[in-house]
């Protein structure tokens, strides 16, 4: 039975609405009336395109979506114990009444802080946090929590405001999308998502504990808080995989911020797109942070001295550049400050003007020494000859223009350039790894993974390129803040591409060590910031409480997190969904194929799945050499399912692969051959872990292989 006081709460949620929707047609009143006037002066104009832009930025800040507007309500106790308590309504944005008193507090505001810090023992002022159960405009229930000695604090073993809102929340089932968790964010949660905004924060957090949900809150918060300087600079937020960013897109608008950036960290560097992954020893010595020295060290090595002396006709004289005259000149350039691209204009400068004192300096001695012989300006001398072909072909010489591309495939085509950048940086054994032969010369270059930090750190030293298409050189963009996710899996090369981005050194840095899947498994939070602009300091914080993963679920984990991180400790689940997880051992037949065998009990596994709940979301994780099987065994049994990239969230079901499945959640989890998947994933056991911690209701595992030691004792199912 719904709380008594639902539709008093009901009645201001109601007014809420409506004083939304009048803000919302004064909006649209004052873009018409923009969009109406024509013509008038320079100013007048401008004027008209100002309102033009507030005006929408207005409509865009006023939508909600299917969100609701109101989740909450402080009473906050007065001056006086007589005093009646002052009430304040939460919510995503602000509304006022037609006397701008508030109807609705935005969630970042100050006053409303307290609705997610106050405790028993530290009730920040508060005699009451009422939390709002809704659906949309709908106020279908209440909970009270009452500050005093004798109140009810449900949940204070593990800190939870809200508690039973919180829980009927996470027993919704999934959409495919990732939701903004304003209305039910903890008091941990909290002390990150308003965090003072300068230095690096780390947020350690292991599955479930909301870490990705929370630096996007953090985000909206900084950008409400710190309006200006922020939203001229930008916020920068960066996901794993592009399917994650899709997984995340809406949470940033729900929340009243539509201006921040997603991207992948490859995603950065524009124009080169990846072919395909890298092997994994290449990726290795390719992540390596030697590798912004062998890449400093190929630039250095293209500013060189010509080998023999150039001969540049000019009128009646032939201008000589001696190979020690191109030395000293390459040297002195190379003491200035500067990009190596911008750099070569000023040896052009340079060597005009020395060109120009070599012809005054010939024309006095025939002249006898008489000062007024012919001159010649060093800009008028460089007009003339910069382009001669024997000009030209000594400026290349000595110092090419480049672009990242260019450099990378001549360094990575010749071992002598190799040896040269890498000698006494990396092992020698390594510089193999390195060599790529040549393709012909029209054939397009195949870049991998690995190689986009590379040409980010090329650009960095090399400086801007001009682009067909493009007006201006494309440089570095900077951001006033920087967030990331799933930052352990974050090559050094990666780090030193996403530490370029920051302006400030102001970032929020995201992840769990345990969940380490990649070639590069740091430590500790330690090893990832010395490559991050740690000058204003960094700070390391800890999410410790699961809300995602139900305690049945997480028991299992845990044994396969012993063996990965025996020093680290699983995070605590708040709920039990009653369902142990499934292991199914398929025994295939003599002569019967096994992956069809596996694939086809996986297909119909989900099968049955999907049609005993028609609601909610559900994902295969299979290791990568059992996808194409399991995608054919799903077609067969009539299943419609996505695969990584744009089309994975629009379904249903899914099939992925561990990589493709970080940051994500889904209601049921079917993972295959938990051994294969660990034996192809480069950091072994704790790809097992996360591929366990997707789930939010129930886990399967089908497997034929023996399992992982640390699974050994669990009940099985034959099929």
């Amino acid at each position: 039975m719904a709380h008594s006081d639902v539709p008093a709460e009901q009645a201001h949620v109601d007014l809420a609405y409506q004083r939304l929707a009048a803000m919302r047609a004064a909006a649209r009143s004052m873009l018409e009336d923009a969009f109406g006037e024509r013509g008038g002066t320079f100013q007048a104009v401008t004027e008209r395109d100002i309102r033009v832009r507030n005006s929408l930025g207005r409509l865009e800040h006023l939508q909600l979506g299917r969100e609701s507007l109101v989740f909450g309500r402080i009473d906050r106790a007065g001056a006086h114990p007589e005093d009646a308590p002052e009430e304040f309504h939460i919510g995503r944005l602000a509304v006022s009444d037609t006397n701008q008193e508030p109807l609705v507090v935005d969630w970042r505001a100050p006053v409303a802080e307290p609705f997610y810090r106050a405790t028993g023992a530290h009730p920040m002022g508060l005699v009451r946090r009422r939390h709002l159960l809704t659906e949309g405009p709908k106020v279908v229930d209440l909970e009270d929590e009452l500050f005093d000695p004798e109140g009810d604090h449900s949940g204070r073993g593990l800190g939870l405001s809200g508690p039973q809102v919180l829980l009927s929340t996470l027993e919704r089932s999934r959409t495919g999308r990732m939701r903004d968790i304003v209305a039910t964010v903890q008091r941990e949660q909290d002390e990150i998502i308003r965090a003072p905004l300068p230095g690096i924060l780390v947020v350690q957090g292991g599955p479930g504990t909301g870490k990705t949900a929370v630096a996007l809150h953090r985000a909206a918060y900084l950008l409400y808080t710190h309006r200006f300087p922020l939203e001229s600079q930008g916020v920068l937020v960066l996901g794993p995989n592009p399917t994650f960013l899709r997984y995340i897109e809406h949470v940033l608008p729900s929340l009243d911020e539509t201006g921040v950036e997603l991207s992948t960290v490859n995603g950065l560097y524009g124009g080169t797109r990846p072919d395909g992954p890298e092997d994994e020893a290449v990726a290795l010595i390719k992540g390596d942070a030697r590798m912004a020295t062998v890449v400093a060290r190929a630039i250095a090595d293209r500013q060189r001295p010509l080998r023999r002396t150039t001969e540049v006709p000019y009128g009646r004289r032939v201008l000589r550049i001696t190979p020690a005259l191109s030395a000293q000149l390459v040297g002195a350039v190379k003491r200035r400050p500067g990009t190596h691209n911008a750099r070569r204009r000023t040896l052009e400068q340079v060597l005009w003007r020395h060109l120009a004192e070599q012809i005054s300096a010939e024309a006095r001695r025939a002249a006898g020494g008489d000062p007024g012989a012919e001159t010649v300006s060093a800009e008028d001398l460089g007009r003339e000859i910069r382009r001669l072909p024997q000009m030209a072909e000594a400026l290349d010489r000595m110092w090419p223009v480049l672009t990242p591309e260019q450099l990378l495939h001549d360094l990575f085509g010749a071992p002598p350039l190799i040896e040269l950048a890498a000698r006494n940086v990396l092992p020698t054994a390594d510089l193999r790894h390195l060599y790529r032969p040549r393709g012909e010369s029209d054939e397009p270059v195949r870049w991998t993974d690995a190689d986009i930090p590379l040409l980010d750190e090329a650009l960095a030293l090399l400086g801007a390129r001009r682009r067909p298409g493009h007006e201006r050189p494309e440089g570095i963009r900077t951001y006033g803040h920087v967030v990331v996710d799933e930052t352990q899996d974050l090559s050094p090369m990666q780090l030193r591409m996403v530490a370029r981005r920051s302006l400030t050194g102001s970032m929020t840095i995201v992840g769990d060590v345990a969940q380490a899947t990649g070639p590069w498994a740091p430590a500790s939070w330690a090893k990832v910031v010395e490559h991050l602009p740690a000058r204003k300091g960094w700070r390391l914080v800890e999410l410790t409480v699961n809300y995602r993963t139900p305690s049945e679920i997480m028991d299992l984990a845990a044994r396969v997190l012993e063996q990965v991180a025996p020093a680290m400790r699983s995070s605590e689940s708040v709920r039990s969904s009653g369902r142990h997880p499934r292991v199914v051992r398929v025994d295939p037949p003599s002569g019967f194929n096994p992956a069809e065998r596996i694939a086809g009990t996986v297909a119909a596994a989900v099968g049955d799945q999907l049609r005993q709940s028609t609601e909610g979301n559900a994902a295969v994780i299979a290791p990568p050499g059992l996808v194409a099987a399991v995608a054919d065994a799903l077609r067969q049994g009539g299943l419609a399912f996505g695969t990584a990239g744009r089309e994975a969230l629009d379904q249903r079901l899914s099939l992925l692969t561990i990589d493709d499945a970080k940051g994500l959640e889904f209601d049921l989890v079917t993972v295959v051959e938990p051994s294969r998947v660990a034996h192809e994933s480069p950091q072994g056991l704790r790809a097992l872990y996360v591929a366990f911690t997707r789930a939010t209701q129930a886990l399967t595992i089908v497997h034929a292989d023996a399992l992982p030691a640390a699974l050994a004792g669990v009940a099985q199912h034959s099929a």
